[in-house]
């Protein structure tokens, strides 16, 4: 994306920095996911709403109040999925996706960290994105 130049990293000098970057929970975000925000869920999107808001990066968007777009990244990215799906519907899945932090590089952009991996905890792999935490805790 043109003008948004390269993520910041880790510990920069720089005297526009951000804030400290945010740890979040290797396991996931505990409980569960908060209620669906529009009416009544189709199964798919229950199972998806579920499955997201277990991952790392639930534990922000809880903290910043993010579940509507969570909720509409549910609803685009299964669209997105059937086999007519528009160009433009696959664009604003990536777009939603990076702003939520579902990525490597938009974790980085955002300043997030998965916690307590490798060394410390071997059990623990570090988790990026949704497919990898199924496979590592679904």
């Amino acid at each position: 994306m043109a003008g948004m130049g390269p993520p910041p990293k880790r510990n920069a000098r720089r005297r526009n920095a951000r804030p400290d970057w945010r740890t979040l929970p290797a396991a996931g975000r505990a409980g569960d996911p908060p209620p669906w925000p529009y009416a009544r869920p189709s199964a798919a999107q229950a199972r998806l709403w579920a499955d997201l808001w277990a991952t790392p990066q639930a534990a922000a968007w809880e903290e910043l109040g993010w579940a509507r777009v969570v909720a509409r990244y549910t609803k685009l990215v299964l669209a997105a999925e059937k086999a007519n799906a528009k160009a433009s519907l696959l664009a604003e899945v990536r777009q939603l996706e990076d702003r939520l932090g579902l990525s490597p590089m938009a974790m980085r952009r955002l300043q997030w960290e998965i916690g307590e991996v490798a060394e410390d905890h071997p059990d623990l792999a570090p988790v990026t994105d949704l497919d990898t935490y199924r496979e590592l805790y679904g």
